[in-house]
């Protein structure tokens, strides 16, 4: 090989391998914290860290929001424990205030990873008569705890507008429905045919507590990969995953990063 081919291949050589370094240092520095949230496996804030299901789903401006496609939702908590985590939607109408109604939509991948909770329900409100829910669909909608619908218009400041609008010739409040995720996971605000909707989460506990005392969110469940993240931890590493091939990487302070642990 002539001198400066040689040079050349030293030259690209070089370049890659400072590229490389940079690559591994970036991902060495995987944020444990946003704000008074502590972010541990699966969860990462930064592209390379956590688990690779869960990529690009929480983002650290300030505070911690879950990302979808209908918006950015603040969450509450996470519980490590019982692999739940609350989140709330900064535009969604509650007890206490009337906001513009919008669909709550989740990607495929997190409709399977961090899906609702069973005991989180989602309030139809001022629903049309015509509404599907009412008619064909009337099996999707229930009481729980012991509530109703009239007892929500009646008990909640923001909700009785509804009743001062509804058709004067009517008894009662309008049309609401209490009702699971899957609901509006296949039906859009505007094919269910109800004007806004609320949420509400450990809706088992609250027998005997009026709507002013509701915890309004959704909690989201998800599950922790068996990617053998124990043993990397146990070493000192920090579980991430390589962004280009989502392979799973024990990441190491030393930069020596392995796909099992940061040991020999």
């Amino acid at each position: 090989m002539q001198p400066s081919v040689a040079s050349s291949v030293i030259f690209v050589l070089l370049i890659l391998s400072i590229l490389h370094v940079n690559s591994i240092s970036s991902l060495s520095s995987c944020r444990s914290q946003c704000g008074a949230t502590a972010i541990k496996y699966p969860f990462g804030i930064d592209d390379g860290c956590g688990a690779p299901h869960y990529r690009k789903m929480l983002n650290c401006s300030g505070d911690l929001f879950f990302q979808t496609p209908s918006g950015n939702y603040k969450v509450k908590s996470i519980d490590y424990d019982k692999e739940t985590m609350v989140i709330y939607d900064p535009s969604m109408s509650t007890c206490t205030m009337l906001q513009p109604h919008h669909d709550f939509i989740l990607s495929e991948i997190q409709s399977v990873v961090t899906p609702p909770t069973s005991d989180s329900i989602f309030v139809l409100l001022n629903c049309s008569i015509d509404s599907p829910i009412l008619n064909h669909y009337s099996s999707l909608c229930f009481n729980f705890s012991g509530h109703s619908c009239d007892e929500l218009y009646s008990a909640c400041p923001s909700f009785r507008i509804f009743h001062l609008g509804y058709n004067a010739t009517t008894a009662g409040y309008p049309p609401c429905c209490f009702t699971g995720y899957n609901t509006v996971k296949y039906m859009s605000m505007n094919i269910l045919d109800c004007s806004h909707y609320t949420t509400v989460y450990n809706t088992d506990g609250l027998k005997g507590i009026g709507p002013l005392d509701w915890a309004y969110g959704i909690k989201m469940s998800y599950s922790v990969p068996n990617s053998g993240c124990e043993r990397c931890q146990r070493s000192g590493g920090t579980c991430g995953y390589d962004t280009e091939t989502e392979m799973m990487l024990c990441i190491c302070s030393s930069f020596n990063n392995s796909t099992r642990d940061c040991g020999k």
